[in-house]
Order: C-alpha cells, then structure tokens, then sequence
C-alpha cells in the first residue's frame, strides 16, 4: 500500500507553495476563500497519492469527506473550543467560519481532480 510517487509529491509540494503566498499575499474575495479551497483538495489528494498507492476514487472521496469534516468542526468552532482562537498557524490550518460555499469549492476541486486523472493518466496506470 504504502508507494512513494514522485510526481504526486512535486505536485503537492507546488500546491503547498501557493496556498501559502495565497495565505500570506492574497487579501481579496474570491482568491484566498474560494480558489484556496479549491487548490487544498488537490493538494491533499496529491499528498495521499505521494504516499500511498490508492486508486482514484477512494483517494478522492477520503479527501473530500477528510475537507467536509474540517469544515464541520469549524462549524463547531473547533479553534474556540481547543482554546486556539489566538493561534494564527491554527486558524489557518483548521479555519474559524463555517460557509456552504467551501463545501462547493471541495466538491469542485475533487471533480476537476477527477477529470484530469481520468483525461491525462497513461493508460497503463488506467488499467491497473
């Protein structure tokens, strides 16, 4: 199960830098809300596929159930109440505000993940 793929990990290593200049340069509407949780699913998925040799959609639906939960707990206030609130590494890693529209933002970047799995793949890796 476990496998290091090389490709998946620069790919999350390049989505990791620009969720990080987004976090740290990026103080607008659309860009920081909506395009970063866009880009962390497929980060995420890029990560466990670095990791671990899983097939496409188990991958995807664990990342996305594993997004949906951290946005639930943040619904919960899950910083407040670990006593995080003043951390600024917790509220941007867990988050502090529940919205609906990030759930659509998950749901997008696992569909686009898809897409491109299944258009690019090689066919070799498609058949197995």
């Amino acid at each position: 199960m476990f496998q290091f793929n090389k490709r998946y990990f620069l790919i999350a290593i390049l989505l990791f830098i620009i969720e990080v200049l987004i976090a740290l340069y990026v103080q607008d509407a659309i860009i920081r809300p909506y395009v970063g949780d866009f880009l962390v699913v497929i980060l995420l998925y890029c990560l466990l596929k670095a990791f671990l040799n899983i097939s496409l959609l188990p991958a995807a639906i664990s990342v996305l159930l594993f997004a949906y939960l951290i946005e639930i707990l943040q619904y919960f206030h899950l910083v407040h109440r670990l006593g995080l609130q003043h951390s600024k590494l917790a509220t941007t890693v867990i988050g502090s505000s529940f919205e609906w529209i990030d759930l659509i933002a998950y749901t997008a970047g696992i569909i686009f993940t898809i897409i491109v799995e299944k258009r690019y793949r090689p066919a070799v890796q498609r058949s197995s």
